[in-house]
């Protein structure tokens, strides 16, 4: 049964790890702490695309990146593997501080275990809401950063990382990112990406 207060009190608690992150983006002309947006985004994006989105997927969007500055990228060798090792410990550090979280909060273990599961990503593709994490990320990352990601980047290389993001996703992810209001320049290097 869903205890909103209990939620709502949670995902406070993610936000205020956020709030502390020393990078920030200006949003709306105001400088916001970067995963503090990127969580909110997170969740705005997960009500569109799953509305009756389980608590256990709520809490999972909102901590994809709890804290992610803690552990640097440079602080790994700058290879494939260095980069691969670098997303694993990330991603036990966002399960175990969530579970945390949890458990100050109320939650049972089993349920700091399924989210810890989900923050993982374990089960990709077999795991509809494992799935559903990893759609919502790609569609935050096409809405919110792909722009950015562009202006700094050859067009081969945002091709490129559009395919890359369209294989991770589901047939509701791809339905989903087609709607989304791509910029004309946007749109036509995802439409070669796509079609290419």
């Amino acid at each position: 049964m869903l205890d909103s207060t209990r939620l709502t009190q949670l995902l406070l608690a993610i936000d205020q790890k956020n709030d502390l992150d020393p990078n920030t983006e200006k949003v709306n002309g105001e400088e916001i702490s970067k995963e503090l947006i990127y969580g909110q985004r997170m969740s705005i994006c997960l009500t569109e695309f799953k509305p009756d989105a389980s608590e256990h997927l709520q809490i999972a969007c909102r901590a994809q990146h709890i804290q992610r500055w803690s552990i640097a990228r440079r602080d790994y060798p700058m290879d494939r593997s260095g980069y691969k090792r670098w997303r694993t410990d990330l991603a036990k550090f966002h399960a175990e501080l969530t579970a945390e979280l949890m458990q100050e909060n109320g939650y049972h273990n089993d349920d700091c275990e399924r989210v810890k599961h989900l923050l993982q990503k374990k089960q990709l593709k077999r795991d509809p809401e494992t799935q559903a994490l990893e759609d919502v990320a790609c569609l935050v990352f096409l809405t919110f950063h792909l722009d950015d990601f562009a202006s700094r980047h050859a067009d081969e290389k945002v091709i490129d990382i559009v395919r890359k993001t369209w294989n991770k996703m589901s047939e509701d992810g791809h339905a989903a990112a087609l709607k989304l209001p791509f910029s004309d320049a946007m749109g036509k290097l995802v439409g070669t990406a796509l079609n290419g």
